[in-house]
């Protein structure tokens, strides 16, 4: 059977190595009866630490092929998971190693033809489940395969989306397969932490399991495909106190020096049996039962009731687009340029005034966006005409973005927002008021104002720990260090908005510019949280520390991958 490149090595750098294999089959596999499936073998090494693992737990040699249950889609990698069993002694039989399909496997042998989604119809469960399954996006992902996984999490009452990857869905039907008091432990990307389409897999796992253990890594486990992951503990046994838990070790070699009890027991947090992401488990009981009680707090307005939050203008061709004051000057393009920012950098306060805009054209930095008229090219000014050809020389009509346009070199959806706020931040999310009358590219979110208060109000009121504290644990961190907010979740960021009207805009830029963010934290944080929510300086204090430690752990982890 031939299969698909990008199926067969798009896993978590494909090969587990040993020391997160030795883990993860020493933490599942409690006792030398242990059952043990692994749904996607690869090349056998997670099939030969459970081998290890067993024999550890004293299992008879001429037990452990009938203890082991392997699936593997591609037979040559099939080969070398039998090949590791004989290596170790193990002569394994027609049912220990399967060269299927998973999900496949899954409907015709492990659920049957009775599978209605429920586990009380599953044929066969086992003890622990142990894999590092396929990370493979969506279009990549066989089709016959991704309907069958679909169909299985739709029968969950799940909701399985065109963003999904694959891993997910080998985590969900995995977890079916469990007995009553069985383990799970799989190697699965960072994303399940803060991505949307994983939000009901999070609510999954804490309905389904009673214990779950997270560790993290600062170094990337898999440097050659650069894909943060962690190792997932889930433990079913209703009898176990509830909660989640978090580990974060330096790299996978640390796993040695700590025993499997760390592991399973110990303080767990309560669970939030919702779609949240898992971020705030990062933090301490206390700290996270603050953020929850404030969710509800009469003072706080979600930021989606006073702002309304669209991505910037997408050009298709910033080289083409975005112009300095020398190219605008040296084209004649003055009566086709248009004020813009082109990155967050260019935006140094609470406010983007006149001057600042000023600043950035004596910086010859991109401050204009060509804007064409939606006529025909040779009825174009001679200019702009020149300019245009001069594009299409370079082939930039060719791009997806210009492609789907006509002309090409019309920018679609422009204008100006009445503020900026920031797509990806580094140490704090800002939101900045528009006086320059100017848009924005695409790497800066378009902000417009609703209700009765008065903008600048809002923007003032944006700076406060509260609000980043909760944009931590709202946003999505990815590689660099960098927090990103589409839209829908910079519109559910808690603003506290008594006490607003206290606060001087201008006043505020002025102390950002000069001397940073703490020293406006400390008035706005006094007005608004102190004086308009009420809160005491213990649990202020305690946002704060909420904020700098989630913040420092995602910029610190920028320098500790290698």
């Amino acid at each position: 059977m031939k299969i698909a490149p990008t199926y067969q090595k798009l896993r978590g750098g494909y090969y587990t190595p040993k020391p997160i294999a030795d883990f993860l089959a020493q933490w599942a596999i409690q006792t030398a009866h242990t059952e043990v499936l692994e749904p996607s073998c690869g090349d056998g090494s997670l099939v030969e630490a459970a081998i290890e693992t067993l024999l550890t737990r004293g299992a008879p040699k001429d037990t452990i092929a009938q203890l082991i249950h392997g699936v593997e889609i591609d037979p040559d990698e099939a080969t070398r998971t039998v090949e590791r069993m004989r290596a170790l002694g193990i002569s394994p039989n027609a049912d220990t190693i399967c060269v299927e399909d998973f999900f496949a496997h899954c409907k015709a042998r492990l659920f049957g033809e009775r599978f209605m989604g429920v586990v009380t119809t599953v044929a066969r469960k086992f003890d622990a489940i142990i894999g590092n399954p396929p990370f493979i996006r969506y279009q990549n992902f066989p089709e016959a395969s991704r309907k069958l996984a679909f169909e299985m999490m739709q029968q969950l009452g799940l909701h399985p989306t065109r963003l999904l990857n694959s891993w997910l869905p080998f985590l969900i039907v995995s977890t079916l397969l469990l007995q009553d008091d069985g383990r799970l432990a799989m190697v699965i990307p960072a994303e399940l932490f803060q991505v949307n389409y994983a939000a009901e897999t999070r609510q999954f796992l804490s309905d389904f399991y009673a214990q779950i253990t997270i560790v993290t890594f600062k170094k990337l486990v898999f440097p050659d495909i650069q894909q943060e992951v962690v190792l997932l503990l889930c433990a079913k046994n209703k009898h176990h106190c509830r909660g989640i838990r978090t580990f974060e070790l330096e790299d996978a070699d640390q796993l040695a020096g700590h025993t499997h009890s760390e592991f399973s027991a110990g303080d767990f947090k309560p669970m939030d049996h919702s779609k949240e992401k898992w971020t705030q488990y990062f933090l301490n009981a206390d700290e996270i039962m603050l953020l929850r009680s404030l969710r509800s707090h009469p003072g706080i307005t979600l930021s989606g009731k006073v702002i309304d939050v669209d991505v910037g203008v997408v050009t298709g061709e910033n080289k083409f687009f975005l112009l300095n004051e020398k190219q605008v000057k040296d084209a004649e393009l003055e009566a086709f340029a248009r004020k813009i920012v082109s990155r967050s950098g260019h935006l140094r306060g609470a406010l983007f005034t006149q001057e600042d805009w000023r600043s950035n054209v004596a910086d010859q930095v991109p401050a204009y966006l060509l804007m064409a008229p939606g006529i025909p090219r040779e009825t174009l000014p001679d200019p702009l005409r020149a300019y245009v050809l001069k594009g299409e020389e370079a082939n930039y009509q060719k791009g997806y973005k210009c492609s789907i346009r006509s002309p090409w070199y019309v920018v679609p959806s422009v204008w100006n927002p009445a503020a900026f706020m920031l797509r990806q931040i580094h140490g704090y999310p800002k939101l900045i008021l528009n006086e320059a009358e100017a848009t924005c590219t695409d790497t800066i979110h378009r902000v417009r104002f609703n209700g009765p208060l008065d903008k600048r109000c809002v923007v003032a009121a944006f700076m406060n720990v509260l609000t980043f504290a909760f944009a931590e644990v709202t946003g999505r961190g990815y590689g660099g260090g960098v927090l990103t907010f589409e839209p829908s979740e910079a519109e559910r960021l808690p603003l506290p908005l008594a006490g607003a009207e206290n606060l001087d805009l201008d006043d505020c830029d002025r102390l950002l510019r000069a001397s940073g963010i703490e020293v406006v934290l400390a008035r706005t944080d006094e007005i608004l949280l102190k004086e308009g929510l009420g809160l005491s300086d213990q649990e202020v204090k305690m946002l704060h520390t909420i904020w700098t430690k989630l913040r420092d752990r995602r910029i610190l982890r920028k320098h500790k991958k290698k």
